[in-house]
């Protein structure tokens, strides 16, 4: 195995042993403890990580009619229909089957993950079944991973991972996205930069320019006169970017124009 795929099956690994590791000292009643996760509780948002991991395995997903009174399902959202079904039916167990499925199925994941030999671009089958290079399977399992247990961790108020292996994955997932964030969705007109400015556990600068053609491209220079910069901690910056709070309640400073900014903030959410 590659050393880059090697750092990545790590940071996969790291990060679903800390989420074992919370999730085995809840109460049966932490469980239904709801999430930053729209509509997610606990038990939830594990049961999510636990079915996308099955189903990598080669094991069948449920048959499941979804109930019509879940409010967070958006009508059209196929993809987050998908994501539900192996999340509902586990609404009614126990803490106990939680622990022994996770555990169970992180154990099987481990072993196919260290005796793949696929090649960083070896397109294999992802979720829905959709064709996907290997590396960039494994880049969007830390990434969901990682998220997920900080989401269990801020609804138990126990911090933590901040800095791990898997948030820098997760930090360069997310700057990836900055991008289509600033040129596309937002408009930001070509000959403008964008200054994401973060600190906390993981500090880092990224700016964003707009070149001739509307194209986006995303830098660790630093803009001389950006148009905004957008200075927040990196707890903050990946919660606004993961849906899980709103810029608006954000501890964010803005400067530059004001406007822009705005837009730039409303298309700040890349994940469903």
């Amino acid at each position: 195995m590659s050393n880059d795929l090697q750092y990545l099956v790590d940071a996969w690994e790291q990060s679903v042993d800390s989420l074992a590791d919370v999730c085995a000292v809840l109460t049966e009643g932490q469980w239904n403890r709801a999430t930053e996760c729209p509509g997610w509780s606990i038990r939830d948002v594990v049961s999510h990580v636990i079915g996308v991991e099955r189903e990598l395995l080669g094991d069948p997903r449920p048959i499941h009619h979804l109930p019509g009174d879940l409010a967070h399902l958006r009508p059209g959202n196929e993809f987050a229909r998908y994501c539900e079904i192996p999340v509902d039916v586990r609404r009614c167990h126990t803490a106990a089957e939680m622990t022994g499925e996770l555990a169970d199925v992180v154990r099987r994941r481990k072993r196919m993950l260290r005796e793949s030999n696929c090649a960083p671009e070896t397109e294999v089958r992802g979720m829905m079944g959709r064709s996907t290079p290997y590396r960039q399977l494994l880049q969007s399992r830390v990434f969901d991973a990682w998220t997920h247990l900080q989401d269990v961790r801020r609804a138990t108020g126990r911090p933590g991972d901040l800095d791990t292996p898997a948030a820098r994955v997760s930090r360069d997932f997310l700057v990836a996205q900055l991008p289509r964030v600033v040129a596309e969705k937002a408009g930001v007109a070509p000959g403008h930069a964008v200054v994401f400015d973060v600190h906390g556990p993981l500090e880092f600068m990224r700016t964003v320019t707009v070149a001739p053609g509307g194209r986006g491209m995303v830098g660790q220079q630093v803009a001389m006169a950006p148009l905004v910069a957008l200075k927040t901690d990196w707890e903050t910056f990946a919660r606004m970017m993961c849906g899980r709070i709103r810029p608006t309640a954000a501890d964010l400073k803005i400067e530059g124009d004001p406007r822009t900014a705005d837009r730039i903030l409303a298309e700040i959410t890349v994940t469903q």
